[in-house]
């Protein structure tokens, strides 16, 4: 096996979680890298669409925004937002990829604002755009992000985009489709999951040479793993060779790594 750095083992641990024959509805950047690795790798019937409207596209090398020309090349369909978002409205998309800067214990987001004054923030982001929609009506929702303490809180500053919301039984309580929802997180640590009663995030996996203690120091809230404990299979020389050569060939994403 190459060695590898932390992005690359991130993308190639969520893109082991796309199957084939199935949608996955990405932004640009990791979302994106990581659908093409699936696409490329093992699961080549993926149907990929982007929020403004390409849906299908055979990419040749990565696009750099969801409006780049790259996202219609040899699509399906070269549609709009409101269409992409009308499939995902309709139970079409399986997949979508969110982040954000906290995420709780039920796999709330939070990508609005840092502080407890919203007229006076200590910090402002960009808010919502798609992912409020797209939490709410797509299967299962996929966060790929870096582990401490600062992101996952016991509780979120503002709630940008519901996961479970405050445990079983509030996601349909609150009018969303059951059996939607947050499906897994991939850090820099380990994979995670959520408990199919409580609905509470747990670790699936832990990656080599991480331990739980380490897990749970850089976790704000409870954390429990499954049994027994996995260790995450690391990347193969040929996600690799593919994520390097012909995703992400500039380095765009996994040189930040």
């Amino acid at each position: 096996m190459s060695a590898c750095n932390t992005m690359e083992r991130m993308i190639c641990c969520a893109a082991r979680e796309l199957e084939d024959g199935r949608t996955v509805a990405v932004g640009t950047g990791v979302p994106c890298a990581t659908a093409m690795l699936a696409q490329r790798s093992h699961a080549p019937r993926l149907t990929i669409l982007f929020e403004a409207g390409g849906v299908a596209p055979q990419l040749p090398t990565m696009p750099i925004s969801v409006g780049d020309s790259r996202t219609f090349h040899r699509a399906c369909m070269a549609t709009s937002m409101a269409d992409v978002m009308q499939m995902c409205q309709r139970g079409m998309v399986d997949y979508t990829f969110l982040g954000g800067a906290q995420i709780d214990a039920f796999g709330n987001l939070n990508s609005t604002m840092i502080g407890t004054d919203y007229a006076r923030p200590r910090v402002r982001f960009p808010g919502s755009g798609g992912a409020n929609d797209l939490a709410s009506l797509c299967w299962r929702v996929l966060v790929v992000t870096i582990h401490d303490r600062r992101r996952f809180v016991e509780r979120l500053d503002f709630l940008t985009t519901p996961g479970y919301l405050t445990g079983p039984g509030a996601r349909e309580a609150a009018g969303l489709l059951p059996g939607t929802g947050p499906f897994r997180v991939i850090t820099d640590l380990a994979v995670m999951g959520y408990h199919e009663t409580t609905r509470r995030m747990r670790v699936v996996s832990l990656h080599p040479g991480v331990t739980m203690d380490r897990v749970r120091a850089a976790t704000g809230f409870a954390l429990d793993a499954v049994e027994p404990l996995r260790v995450t299979a690391p990347p193969t020389d040929e996600e690799l060779r593919i994520l390097r050569d012909e995703v992400d060939p500039l380095r765009y994403v996994i040189g930040r790594g």
